[in-house]
């Protein structure tokens, strides 16, 4: 069976991508490099350097004929999609619906779809956030990631296409970039290694989601085992750490020695989220296995090794 991730050499699609090669799927790798990195692409799987906005999308599909689409590619920086709307939906929505198309047309078994549980349910009304909880997010992020879910449940309504949405909370670990604007673990640690000073947006109290993203990757192989489509799960540790324990913790994995430095709040983020994984536990046997702290630890011992700072 042939499993087509977009996304593939970024930071937790590429651990996708490996883990379904172990498993004993095909894998075809859609990802334009943007964020995306060819250290990351197994090489075993199939590339193709392409945009899911590419009008070229449709002789891929025709070529490779995939049984199941794994979505991950997507416009994730919080803060590019308050500035630029525009792009964020355009990569979000326009080139979702592309690859929505090309899987209709061409007959696709099931279709994963990457939403944000830290971003669609905006300040929550309870917590934790289960599947239920309304959505009102607060950047056009989150607004755009959502979208992508009306369009899944009109395409199996009218088209007959099954799917499974995993809502993700925040995700850390190996391969995530230091340098990027989003993932708070990847920016802290490269900056504590590399000995410089480390910014907490806002007051640091703002409570997130943490799951290990080789935990996240697992999903997306029940998904396909387990998953009997149409189905919306959020995957959690159903438990919020704030920035400054996050902080902590990495003050002593790393040994750094210098105090945070506290900046403005970030226009559009949510104050305090974290999700409720009970469904997913249930119907897909997914629950997260690697602990903060453990999880931590792997994640600097990777930079580390990678000098990636």
């Amino acid at each position: 069976m042939k499993v087509l991730v977009t996304g593939g050499a970024g930071f937790i699609g590429s651990h996708v991508v490996d883990l379904y090669l172990e498993n004993g799927y095909e894998v075809v790798v859609v990802d334009n490099l943007s964020t995306g990195r060819l250290a990351n692409l197994n090489p075993t799987a199939t590339f193709y350097n392409m945009d899911i906005r590419s009008p070229r999308l449709g002789e891929l599909f025709d070529q490779e004929r995939p049984d199941f689409v794994s979505h991950h590619a997507a416009q994730i920086d919080v803060r590019r999609s308050v500035a630029d709307p525009g792009y964020d939906a355009e990569v979000n929505i326009i080139g979702s619906i592309n690859l929505l198309e090309c899987a209709r047309r061409y007959e696709t078994q099931h279709f994963i779809y990457i939403s944000s549980g830290g971003a669609v349910y905006g300040e929550p009304v309870y917590l934790p956030c289960d599947e239920e909880h309304p959505i009102n997010p607060l950047s056009q992020y989150g607004a755009s990631k959502h979208a992508v879910e009306h369009y899944l449940y009109l395409y199996h309504a009218n088209y007959g296409l099954p799917y499974t949405v995993l809502r993700y909370p925040n995700v850390y670990g190996p391969r995530q970039d230091p340098d990027g604007e989003a993932g708070v673990v990847a920016i802290f640690t490269g900056r504590m290694l590399s000995g410089d000073e480390v910014i907490i947006n806002g007051d640091g109290r703002q409570e997130r989601d943490f799951v290990f993203v080789g935990d996240c990757a697992r999903a997306n192989l029940l998904a396909l085992a387990n998953g009997n489509g149409c189905e919306i799960y959020n995957l959690g540790s159903e438990r919020g750490t704030s920035v400054n324990a996050l902080f902590s913790i990495l003050q002593q994995v790393t040994g750094y020695e210098r105090q945070p430095i506290y900046g403005p709040a970030k226009v559009g983020e949510t104050r305090c989220i974290y999700l409720d994984a009970t469904y997913a536990r249930r119907q897909l046997g997914w629950e997260p296995t690697v602990t903060l702290e453990e999880g931590l630890e792997l994640t600097a011992s990777y930079f580390r090794s990678k000098e990636m700072v």
